[in-house]
């Protein structure tokens, strides 16, 4: 029987390398979706006043502020930590 190649024989063609199109759709398809890119430009290029970070209103203002009172927390828990653990023992 002999031994079978490892590389096939015929290329792949570029569909098959990049995904372009997918089976039974016709190739002018992207799967891209909408490009959204100029609506946040817009919105982080705005001048009024807030940081980067902040821009996009409710939902940043609550990740910030929970990740600020995780941050403070944390500092606090290890400070208490440390102080517990250099006290001496008592027998």
């Amino acid at each position: 029987q002999g031994l079978k190649p490892l590389v096939p024989t015929e290329s792949p063609g570029p569909d098959a390398i990049f995904g372009t199109s997918k089976p039974g759709l016709p190739a002018t398809d992207t799967f891209l979706g909408t490009n959204k890119v100029p609506d946040l430009q817009k919105v982080f290029q705005r001048s009024d006043g807030l940081p980067v970070h902040l821009k996009r209103g409710y939902p940043d203002r609550m990740l910030y502020r929970t990740t600020m009172a995780l941050t403070i927390g944390g500092t606090f828990y290890c400070l208490v930590a440390l102080y517990i653990a250099s006290q001496p023992k008592t027998k």
